[in-house]
C-alpha cells in the first residue's frame, strides 16, 4: 500500500532526525486504526522508545508533529497512550483509488519467466466410480490455491494422477464382462463413469451374497465364525476371478488390457464433463498405470545405493527410525508395487517433465502420515524440492442426513449436487430473474448456473480447509449473509448503477476528470471503502503464504458488507454534486472489480445482472 510506504519512509526520517539513529521498516509497527479510536492508521511507538528514551506519549507526539510537517499523506493525529492514530488526507485516498482504478488486475502480481515453478496436484480420482462430494471440496481447492499461486507471481502447473488399475478396476470390469451384454455409454444414455460405477456396485452385491453363502457352507463344516468369514472373502468365486483379471493386466493379457482401454475411456469421458460442470481443468494428467513401474525402478535403484533395505521374504523396506517414524514398505514380497512406490514414481516422471520448484499434494487428512513419509523419502531419493513438499490437507466434507442421495445410496454423487444446486438457484431466484426486463432463457439459465455454482463453490470455500465442514444446499443458497450469491448480487448491484450512470464502460472512462475538482471531503464510509480495497494485494499475498482460499472467501464478504453500508447509507446517483457523484461511482466500480478478482481466485463467476 503506497500510502503506508509513505508514512512509513516519513516515520524512518523522523526517528533519525529526531533521535539520530537508523531504524528498519521492520521496527515501524504500523496497523489499522482500532474503530474505537479515531484514525485510519496507527504507529504502535513502543519499539521505539529505547530509542527516544522518552514516554509513549511524548515519543508518539514528537512523530506525530513531524509527519503533520513533513508527511502531506498524513492531514491529523492524535495519541492514545503509546499509540499514534494517524489519519490519512481525502487527496491522498482519492489517488490511492485513481491507482487502483488503473489496474484491471487490481491485487495479482504477475509472473516473470524465472518465477518460481509452483505444481498442484488435485482430484486423484479412481475409475471404477463417478466423482462424489469429497472430490468436489478436492477439486475446488485445488482450482483456488493454483489461481492463488499464480496471482502471486508463480508459474504454476496443475496435474491430476488418476488411479487407473487395481483389484478395485478389475471389479468394474468382471462385473461388465459378467453381466453388461455389451451396455456402452450410448447405449444405456448414461455418463461413462456412473455406468462403470453402477457395474462396481453391482460387483460388490454379487460379491457378498457370495461371501455370506460360502461363510455359512463353511461353518456347516465346522469352521469356526471367524476364520470362516475371512476364508469366504478370500475364496468367493468373484473376488478370485477378479484377482485372476488383475494379474492377466499385470502380464499385459491384450484382452484383458483392450477391455480395460475401453471402459476407463467411458470414464475419463464421464469425468471430463464433470470437471467441465465444476469449471476445473489441468495442465497435465498422469496415470498410476504409468507411473507405478517408475516407481519401482527408483526403489531398485535406492536399494543398490544403500538407501533401503531388503528383509529375508524378498520385500523392501525404508528405515525411517531416525526420523522418528517407523519402517515403510515400498515393494511387496512378490515385486508388486504399493501406493507410496506409485507416488515416488509419478514424482520422477514429474520432475523429468517440469523443473519443479515447489510440489502441493491436495489430499484429505487422512493421509497425512503418507505424505510425511513421501516427503522424507524424496528427500532421500535426490528430488530437490522433496523436504519441502507441501501436503495441503483438508478435513471431510458431509451433508445433512436426508438432503441428497446419491445413486449408490452411501455418497454423494458430484454430477447430482452440482444439477441439484444449479436447480435450487433457479427456484431461489425466480422473481429477481422476472423482474429484469427482456430476459431469454438461456440468460435465466447462465444466472442460475453462475449463482448455483457460486453458492456451492463460496459455501466450501469460505471453510478453513484443513477442518471437517458440513454443507447445506438449502443455507448456501440464501441471498443473505455469508454466501455466494449475497457476493454475487452486491456485484450485479454495482453493474446495474454504473448502466444506469450511462454505460458502465462509458462511464468508468470518464470518471476521472471530475474527480481533479473534488472539493467535498470524504465521509468516514467512503475512506474506510478505499482502504479496505487497498488492503486487497496483502489478502491475496497472505492467502498464497497460508495455502488458504478461505482468506480470500472472507475478505470478499467483508469487503461485499461494507460496500452494502455504504450503499445505505449514502447515494451514488444522487449525490450532492457531479464530483461526488464521480468519484463514489469510481469507488463502486472498484469495489465490483476488487470482488470480480478476489472471487475468480475461488474459481467462482459474478454475473452482470440478477
Amino acid at each position: 500500500m503506497k500510502i503506508e510506504k509513505q508514512i512509513t519512509g516519513s516515520v524512518i526520517a523522523a526517528v533519525e532526525e529526531l533521535y539520530g539513529q537508523k531504524v528498519t521498516e521492520q521496527v515501524v509497527a504500523l496497523q489499522k486504526t482500532r474503530s474505537d479510536f479515531e484514525g485510519n492508521l496507527t504507529l504502535v511507538v513502543f519499539p521505539l522508545l529505547k530509542i527516544s528514551r522518552q514516554k509513549p506519549e511524548q515519543t508518539a507526539e514528537a512523530i506525530g508533529n513531524y509527519l503533520l510537517e513533513h508527511c502531506p499523506v498524513v492531514a491529523r493525529y492524535n495519541v492514545v497512550k503509546g499509540f499514534l492514530n494517524l489519519e490519512v488526507a481525502a487527496s491522498a485516498w482519492l489517488e490511492l483509488l485513481k491507482e487502483i482504478d488503473a489496474d484491471p488486475q487490481w491485487g495479482y502480481k504477475k509472473a516473470t519467466e524465472d518465477a518460481p515453478l509452483v505444481m498442484i496436484e488435485y482430484s486423484s480420482p479412481n475409475t471404477n466410480k463417478p466423482l462424489h462430494l469429497g472430490h468436489v471440496r478436492n477439486n475446488l481447492l485445488g482450482w483456488s490455491l493454483a489461481q492463488i499461486m499464480q496471482a502471486n507471481g508463480n508459474r504454476v502447473v496443475k496435474t491430476n494422477i488418476v488411479n487407473d488399475r487395481g483389484i478395485h478396476i478389475c471389479k468394474s470390469m468382471l462385473a461388465w464382462k459378467l453381466w453388461g451384454n455389451g451396455e456402452t455409454p450410448q447405449s444405456s444414455g448414461k455418463k461413462g463413469d456412473h455406468l462403470i460405477g453402477d457395474y462396481y456396485v453391482a460387483f460388490d452385491k454379487h460379491y457378498r451374497e457370495q461371501v455370506k453363502e460360502l461363510k455359512a457352507k463353511l461353518m456347516a463344516e465346522g469352521v469356526d465364525e471367524e476364520q470362516a468369514e475371512q476364508r469366504a472373502k478370500n475364496e468367493a468365486p468373484l473376488i478370485v476371478e477378479a484377482h485372476e483379471m488383475l494379474v492377466r493386466w499385470e502380464q499385459g493379457d491384450s484382452e484383458v488390457r483392450a477391455l480395460w482401454k475401453m471402459m476407463n475411456d467411458w470414464v475419463y469421458a464421464g469425468f471430463d464433463e464433470t470437471y467441465k460442470a465444476l469449471g476445473v481443468s489441468f495442465d497435465k494428467i498422469y496415470y498410476e498405470s504409468q507411473t507405478y513401474l517408475e516407481g519401482k525402478k527408483k526403489v531398485e535403484e535406492g536399494l543398490e545405493k544403500g538407501l533401503f533395505f531388503r528383509k529375508d521374504d524378498g520385500s523392501v523396506w525404508a528405515d525411517l527410525s531416525n526420523d522418528g517414524l517407523d519402517q515403510k514398505l515400498l515393494l511387496r514380497s512378490d515385486g508388486t508395487s504399493v501406493y507410496m512406490t506409485q507416488d515416488i514414481g509419478t514424482a520422477q516422471m514429474r520432475f523429468r517433465d517440469y523443473p519443479i520448484d515447489k510440489m502441493i499434494y491436495v489430499v484429505g487428512n487422512e493421509q497425512n502420515y503418507h505424505f510425511q513419509v513421501l516427503s522424507l523419502l524424496l528427500d532421500r531419493l535426490g528430488f530437490r524440492w522433496g523436504k519441502e513438499l507441501v501436503h495441503f490437507s483438508y478435513g471431510m466434507v458431509e451433508l445433512p442426513n436426508g438432503k441428497m442421495k446419491s445413486r449408490e445410496g452411501t455418497v454423494v454423487d458430484a454430477d447430482d449436487l452440482v444439477a441439484q444446486m444449479i436447480e435450487d438457484a433457479r427456484q431461489m431466484s425466480e422473481d429477481k430473474v422476472n423482474k429484469l426486463e427482456g430476459i431469454t432463457p438461456e440468460e435465466r439459465n447462465e444466472i442460475a448456473r453462475i449463482v448455483g455454482l457460486g453458492a456451492l463453490k463460496y459455501f466450501i470455500l469460505k471453510v478453513d480447509a484443513r477442518k471437517n465442514m458440513l454443507f447445506n444446499p438449502e443455507e448456501s443458497i440464501d441471498f443473505n449473509g455469508n454466501t455466494g450469491p449475497f457476493i454475487q448480487y452486491t456485484h450485479a448491484r454495482i453493474r446495474s448503477i454504473l448502466r444506469k450512470a450511462a454505460g458502465a464502460e462509458a462511464t468508468l472512462t470518464t470518471l476521472h476528470s471530475p474527480l481533479s475538482t473534488l472539493q467535498s471531503p470524504l465521509n468516514a464510509t467512503e475512506v474506510a471503502l478505499v482502504q479496505k480495497l487497498s488492503e486487497f494485494p496483502q489478502v491475496v499475498r497472505q492467502a498464497g503464504k497460508d495455502y488458504s482460499p478461505s482468506g480470500i472467501a472472507n475478505y470478499c464478504y467483508e469487503l461485499t458488507k461494507q460496500f452494502n453500508q455504504f450503499y445505505h447509507d449514502y447515494s451514488i446517483l444522487g449525490a450532492d454534486t457531479e464530483e461526488q457523484k464521480a468519484f463514489r461511482l469510481l469507488l463502486a466500480a472498484n469495489v465490483a472489480k476488487t470482488i470480480r478478482n478476489g472471487m475468480a481466485l475461488l474459481g467462482i463467476e459474478v454475473p452482470e445482472r440478477m
